[in-house]
């Protein structure tokens, strides 16, 4: 699994003009699955979730977790993030994950995230999205399981 995580002050995500789902002050979660991902890479990321501290401190540092800050999570699959760009200019989609495994592994990801204390909000799973948000800072993360 593949995750970019960017602290946002607010996000929210349109589908066919109407809200979906959006925050206040959290995380924006772009979601890429491969076929071999499972409940090790899940439980995996979640973990890094919901420990990581990249909100600031009343100094200013890098301190606080989400549940500090009373986060939220917007989670928005994107098969994208295992485009391959190495030949030619039309990227290959080769090593995302098939729909049906993908949609799954998704959704358990989100399920698990609300297991562990956040109040997650998504968009649907293949739809057509707009993501709008204000990145604080700006804050952005990429995490890979295969990379742990």
């Amino acid at each position: 699994m593949r995750i970019v995580i960017q602290r946002v002050k607010h996000a929210k995500v349109t589908i066919d003009g109407q809200v979906h789902g959006q925050i206040p002050q959290g995380f924006m979660i772009l979601v890429g699955v491969e076929d071999s991902d499972g409940d090790d890479e899940i439980n995996y990321l979640v973990h890094k979730v919901t420990h990581l501290r990249i909100f600031s401190d009343e100094n200013g540092k890098m301190n606080y977790n989400i549940f500090k800050v009373h986060g939220q999570v917007l989670s928005i699959s994107q098969f994208t993030l295992y485009a391959d760009t190495k030949k030619g200019n039309r990227p290959s989609f080769f090593h995302a994950g098939k729909p049906a495994h993908a949609k799954q592994i998704y959704l358990k990801f989100n399920q698990a995230l609300r297991d562990a204390g956040l109040h997650v909000e998504t968009g649907v799973f293949g739809a057509d999205m707009q993501v709008k948000l204000d990145n604080d800072g700006p804050s952005t993360f990429i995490l890979d399981t295969d990379h742990k």
